[in-house]
């Protein structure tokens, strides 16, 4: 025993039940978020009260194997629209609100088409309306229903889809005093954060969900938008979920509304849109 070697010598091995509860727990996470990285991963066990670094973190991540793989996109240059979200931002909340539609199919082949409204500064998704058929009487419709609540947004950022440069769609944007900002043809990264909105919505439940029923479907999605609006942060937003950071937004956009609309005589909409604020 005099005669051994150090190199032989070993310390019996204490488990780590930090690191142990910390793996446990990102495993979860990840199966919750398969999409997600180990920023978004860092950003959520800080909201639950972990006190985590980044760099054990990212060991742990890598030595479970729940790396996401790196997807390289290609860049386009911003063209020249004078519509597009690099040129027209919105910098306060009801400002613009970005629509799109997005579609998939139901087990039995038959088409699904859902209509997406996001608030652009917040980036809450504030309607996601499902259907077999979406006309442009379907999306007025919607829209009164959120100008109720929320009152009526200064501009509207869509593509020039037949629903949206419809004559009755031009009228309603006139009579509640909203711009229209329409993208260029083939140019979907001019309505980038609608457009990303849908790839998160793609990714992470259309493709992975296979719809039997419409009811199914106006299910699971309104659940997904929920999760989405009020339990996921965003760096975007200084690691606030959308919800959290519209209820922080200090000036009502409902309220400029309400003011410029009375200064241009139109009293009777603005004491409409007064009374849906105080509601």
């Amino acid at each position: 025993m005099v005669g051994q070697h150090r190199s032989v010598q070993q310390r019996k091995l204490v488990e780590n039940t930090y690191r142990t509860r910390l793996a446990t727990r990102l495993r979860t996470l990840s199966r919750k978020h398969p999409r997600r990285g180990w920023r978004y991963m860092q950003d959520l066990l800080g909201r639950e009260g972990w006190r985590v670094n980044h760099k054990p973190l990212r060991t742990v991540w890598r030595e479970e194997g729940l790396k996401v793989p790196q997807i390289r996109r290609k860049k386009r240059r911003i063209g020249s629209a004078e519509s597009g979200i690099l040129r027209k931002q919105s910098t306060r909340k009801n400002e613009v609100w970005g629509l799109d539609f997005i579609f998939d199919r139901t087990a039995d082949g038959r088409p699904i088409k859902m209509l997406v409204v996001l608030d652009e500064y917040t980036r809450e998704n504030i309607a996601l309306e499902v259907s077999r058929k979406l006309k442009s009487h379907d999306v007025i419709m919607v829209l009164d229903e959120l100008t109720a609540i929320r009152g009526a947004p200064e501009n509207i950022r869509s593509d020039n889809g037949s629903e949206f440069i419809a004559d009755v769609m031009k009228e309603w944007c006139k009579e509640s005093g909203t711009n229209t900002l329409y993208i260029e043809p083939g140019a979907p990264w001019q309505n980038g954060i609608v457009e990303s909105f849908n790839s998160r919505l793609r990714d992470e439940l259309l493709s992975s969900e296979i719809f039997t029923t419409l009811a199914e479907a106006r299910f699971l999605c309104a659940r997904w938008r929920a999760d989405y609006n009020h339990r996921r942060p965003q760096r975007a937003l200084g690691k606030q979920t959308p919800a959290e950071y519209a209820a922080k937004c200090e000036v009502s956009a409902a309220r400029r509304l309400v003011q410029r609309m009375e200064m241009t005589g139109n009293t009777r909409k603005a004491a409409s849109i007064m009374i849906a604020e105080t509601s």
